[in-house]
């Protein structure tokens, strides 16, 4: 495979490229959705994380020639079978709330004596020469009686990590965060390919 140069992330997320950028191989520019000049909504159809991972990160390279990685996370939770999973953003309705999102999961799990769940992020990178490759980061823990924290988004404030020291995401920072947390770990696989090639 020749050397990748322009890497688009399909995000326009500042906070995730910020993080990013630092540690990708010297002479790799990293790109965000608006600076390849894509402004619509990517699709997101699929009924797995890595199906979804995978169709971003797809479109985006046949619709602007440019490779491209995509990621896509949901929360398991063991009580309800593994949902909400792939439809965690939406968990409580087409309108995306977090807030919505974490209401319904604690009153899901209402009385629940196994509270256990895990976080799971897949990346998928798509290559000039159409090859995908998928990358997979998880971390287990569980969720908590009530809401904890004011950092983080989505379920952070009610998901406490195993490795942890009791917290919340919310509750930690966003080094701590990602020093443990499924995408900074799914992330790592994809640089240390990257870093390879």
């Amino acid at each position: 495979m020749p050397a990748i140069a322009q890497l688009c992330f399909a995000s326009n997320n500042e906070h995730k490229l910020a993080e990013i950028r630092p540690l990708l191989p010297a002479g790799l520019t990293l790109l965000s959705l608006a600076d390849i000049g894509c402004h619509e909504e990517l699709p997101e159809t699929q009924d797995t994380l890595e199906g979804n991972a995978r169709q971003k990160a797809e479109y985006v390279l046949q619709h602007y020639s440019v490779a491209c990685f995509a990621d896509d996370t949901g929360l398991e939770v063991t009580a309800l079978n593994g949902a909400p999973g792939v439809y965690s953003a939406r968990y409580a309705g087409p309108q995306r709330l977090a807030e919505d999102n974490v209401t319904k999961l604690l009153q899901e799990l209402t009385g629940a004596a196994d509270r256990s769940a895990r976080f799971r992020t897949v990346v998928a990178l798509a290559e000039a020469d159409g090859t995908v490759r998928e990358f997979a980061g998880e971390v287990d823990g569980h969720i908590t009686e009530a809401g904890r924290g004011a950092r983080g988004f989505g379920y952070d404030p009610v998901f406490v990590p195993a490795e942890g020291d009791g917290r919340t995401f919310a509750e930690m920072t966003s080094a701590e965060k990602n020093r443990i947390s499924h995408r900074a770990r799914a992330v790592m696989k994809l640089l240390a390919f990257l870093n390879e090639e």
